[in-house]
């Protein structure tokens, strides 16, 4: 006995399970983060080979500068934004169980977001002298 169970197509059923913005979105944000990150990355790693052999007072220095701190709070906002978005992408990807796959993107999330407050913290102390 046949028995019709919906009369949507398989196109209109995927449609209706969840909204393809927030992928869409997320896939944008992750893209744009990365794009940021190049000139901070090349920005970072030039400036610590130039600090190579500098003692802690010329570190001091160089991260109380407000050029360099502030591209120093950009680079750990972003770099951990980045890669809260990607491991997300990989958890929601290859955990099956959903309460696992849910804990772990907040755990997740919660971990990059309490390491860039300390990071972003740790240059306003340095930068200030508190």
């Amino acid at each position: 006995m046949f028995v019709l169970t919906s009369l949507r197509s398989v196109l209109g059923r995927v449609r209706s399970l969840s909204t393809a913005k927030e992928g869409l979105r997320h896939w944008w944000v992750q893209r744009l983060t990365a794009l940021a990150l190049i000139p901070l990355t090349v920005w970072f790693v030039v400036s610590l080979i130039s600090l190579v052999g500098v003692g802690h007072n010329a570190f001091v220095l160089w991260l109380a500068n407000p050029i360099n701190a502030t591209a120093m709070i950009l680079f750990l906002a972003i770099a951990f934004h980045h890669t809260q978005l990607g491991v997300q992408v990989v958890l929601e990807d290859y955990v099956t169980s959903l309460p696992i796959r849910t804990a772990s993107i907040i755990l997740v999330k919660l971990l990059c977001f309490g390491l860039s407050a300390v990071g972003i913290l740790s240059v306003l102390i340095v930068t200030f002298g508190v």
